[in-house]
């Protein structure tokens, strides 16, 4: 058994220690999950949603003390804390509501007069399933997949990122005091080798969440394997502001949408385009909210930029600024990392005179950097918002619900925002295209992801 040291980006300081898996540990759980996956699938499906609501009442009830955990090994403010365990509840309701009639049986054909024949359609489990899931939304990108997976009939092997091991463990406890087996649910813990481990087992389904780097090593490794593959990764998500807007709603909203979680979600906005008619405005409006951000321990209830979660990020960051400046950029706010302090801090920083030579307008970059770019008009800003290998969201602030519908639809992404951004819903599907990943998760297709459908024709004589 190895180790794992579980430690506080904010201070450096170690948490704790947890008892990791070897590659033998993981080969053992597959098999047990094999063995009790088609026990855990003959249940009625009534009986599953009783243990996922049982989860649900758990995580309510320990929120507060979850929420302190997740932000002391993750360096989440306090209070986005909260309301990633909130909006984890309001994602259960919706499956709990939903899952009923989204993998109901379908009779597409009765018979008609004279003919026999009955054409139905059902929806049967994977089987056993390797979710290995993100630090970032823990609680949401796991439930996206865990939970669907577990009411559809699945066995989980379950891998918490290695930086949110604790919360990941707190997950796997509540769901076994609330009914889900240990086999049908059970936790793989460890780095990346442990990851990899898990991918050599003849799972039915990998679903992962994470960079497009590891995306592409997953794919490669599950190539050949006829199974099925869900791969959420990264972004560069676009952001466009008409001459028509309100500029400091849009200043507003694209500050909280580029910096919420201290800029590390897949769908914070990475890319501003403002149209020249209202960019000194919006650059005016936008920096003046930026410095609204307080900056130290996340544990504070009006902290709003943590730390990084993942020291090499800073890294990163240092390099795209210094490329775009050597570029001509410049940096109106930050630019650096937060000197004098403990922890794995980096300044709210915002660039203008960018381009499209910059790193950071291209690359990923999953901190609280943004660029902000003059666009002469609406095909102009298309086409910057196209010329990206990210394709997970896209918004427009326009006055004009037409306008904006109309450029939305000439840009690549999965999900279309008009005056708002960084948001998802549980109603609605989430996915992405080119780099930002294939397949997807929530709404009653992301349900009906964990299971394949199963063509039957009856013929009464």
């Amino acid at each position: 058994m190895s180790s794992l040291l579980v430690t506080n980006p904010a201070t450096d300081i170690l948490i704790t220690i947890v008892d990791g898996d070897e590659p033998a540990d993981v080969r053992a759980k597959y098999q047990a999950a094999r063995a009790a996956q088609p026990g855990w699938a003959a249940l009625p499906l009534a009986d599953r949603l009783a243990c996922l609501r049982r989860f649900r009442a758990e995580l309510a009830e320990e929120s507060p003390k979850l929420a302190r955990t997740l932000t002391q090994e993750v360096g989440k403010p306090l209070q986005q804390s909260f309301n990633e365990l909130k909006g984890t509840l309001e994602r259960l309701d919706f499956f709990l509501t939903e899952t009923e009639s989204a993998l109901r049986d379908e009779t597409v054909r009765s018979p008609a007069a004279g003919s026999p024949l009955t054409e139905l359609i059902t929806h049967v489990p994977l089987g056993v399933v390797a979710n290995i899931s993100a630090w970032n939304y823990p609680y949401f990108v796991g439930s996206n997949v865990f939970v669907p997976a577990l009411l559809a009939g699945n066995a989980v092997l379950y891998k918490p990122s290695e930086f949110a091991t604790l919360t990941g463990l707190a997950i796997t406890r509540l769901l076994h005091s609330s009914g889900v087996p240990k086999h049908v649910f059970a936790p793989v813990i460890g780095p990346g080798k442990i990851g990899e481990a898990l991918l050599e087992q003849p799972v039915d389904g990998i679903f992962f969440t994470g960079s497009y780097a590891t995306g592409r090593k997953i794919a490669r490794r599950a190539a050949g394997r006829m199974i099925k593959l869900q791969l959420e990764l990264g972004g560069k998500d676009p952001a466009y502001v008409c001459p028509d807007a309100d500029v400091s709603m849009a200043a507003a909203s694209l500050a909280d949408g580029a910096f919420y979680n201290t800029g590390q979600s897949c769908c914070s906005v990475e890319r501003i385009y403002v149209h020249e008619q209202v960019y000194a405005a919006f650059v005016s409006k936008f920096v003046a909210e930026v410095k609204k951000f307080r900056v130290g321990n996340p544990m504070k209830p009006d902290v709003y930029i943590g730390p990084l979660t993942r020291r090499p990020q800073i890294k990163v960051l240092d390099e795209q600024i210094a490329d775009a400046r050597r570029k001509g950029a410049r940096v109106l706010l930050g630019g650096q990392r937060r000197a004098k302090h403990h922890g794995s801090y980096y300044q709210p920083t915002v660039l203008v005179d960018v381009n499209h030579r910059m790193k950071v307008m291209k690359e990923e970059s999953f901190g609280p950097i943004i660029g902000i770019m003059s666009a002469k008009d609406d095909a102009h800003a298309v086409e910057l918002m196209n010329d990206s290998a990210y394709g997970l969201t896209a918004a427009v602030y326009s006055r004009d619900e037409g306008r904006a519908r109309t450029i939305l639809s000439r840009v690549n992404s999965g999900t279309a925002y008009w005056n708002c951004c960084d948001r998802v819903s549980p109603h609605l599907p989430w996915s992405g295209t080119g780099h930002s990943g294939i397949g997807l998760t929530l709404s009653k297709y992301g349900i009906r992801a964990f299971t394949r459908p199963r063509a039957w024709h009856l013929r009464e004589y």
